[in-house]
């Protein structure tokens, strides 16, 4: 049996720039896919954006075929949790939408996400979104070595838990780099002191997927489509990080999103 320190596969510094790219240019895909997020655009339209943005920067999109998946975005609208297919549906005023984006250069992955109103938004579920970007940096506080992957879970778990909603159990955080889906996993719930130890070396992708309601889920026929059982809005957050003394080093980065953001309210 393979122990899953063996599993673990520990990143030069060299390779962790290159994921450092990657994670870059998935932060700008998704900042580019925002400048288009409205009432009636169709989230396959927006999967065409983040394809030929990432084609045009040199790179390949991630999820396009991985494991059979047939688009280069997950498109999550409301109570779709994460690995929502791009469809001919139009965004609608007051939905909430998680895009999930990979790309792949260099012969490594990134990989972000980021939860966006369209619209004016519920005020429960604008603080569905917002606590869940704060449970991510909470997690993040925790990404440091020596400490243990449990750390980041309870510090994630804690946070969503003490606002009223909940933490889905069966999706995962996970190590990236040649693969898109390393060890160890990441979950959003667990203890402290619990879990594989984190080293100088390490890149985690930590991505809360908080519910507003219950936090079971259910796949769809599709075999990819998760949703909330009670069909209450589910949100989703992810940023990629290398593991350091004192400090994790964020990878991808949700600034050039803001500032997207930033721009279309004025």
């Amino acid at each position: 049996m393979v122990s899953l320190k063996q599993m673990i596969n520990l990143k030069t510094e060299e390779e962790i720039e290159i994921i450092r790219e990657n994670n870059l240019l998935v932060s700008k895909t998704l900042a580019e896919v925002a400048k288009h997020i409205r009432p009636g655009v169709t989230t396959l339209a927006l999967d065409a954006i983040a394809e030929q943005y990432i084609r045009d920067n040199g790179a390949v999109p991630g999820f396009l075929g991985y494991q059979g998946y047939p688009n280069s975005l997950c498109v999550s609208v409301n109570d779709t949790v994460v690995h929502g297919i791009p469809s001919k549906y139009e965004l609608r005023e007051g939905d909430i939408v998680s895009i999930d984006c990979g790309t792949y250069y260099k012969g490594f992955y990134g990989d972000s996400a980021y939860t966006f109103e369209v619209g004016e938004v519920n005020p429960e579920v604008k603080k569905l979104l917002e606590v869940t970007k704060e449970s991510l940096l909470k997690g993040i506080a925790y990404a440091i070595e020596g400490n243990r992957v449990g750390d980041i879970s309870a510090a994630v778990q804690h946070h969503a838990e003490a606002n009223g909603f909940s933490v889905v159990r069966e999706m995962v955080g996970h190590g990236l780099g040649k693969s898109m889906h390393e060890e160890p996993e990441v979950p959003n719930y667990g203890s402290r002191g619990r879990g594989p130890k984190l080293q100088t070396g390490m890149v985690l992708c930590i991505e809360p997927m908080i519910n507003l309601g219950k936090k079971q889920i259910y796949m769809e026929r599709d075999g990819w489509t998760i949703r909330t059982s009670d069909r209450k809005p589910s949100a989703h957050f992810e940023l990629a990080v290398a593991i350091r003394k004192g400090e994790a080093d964020i990878l991808s980065t949700f600034k050039f999103i803001e500032e997207v953001l930033e721009e279309k309210r004025r």
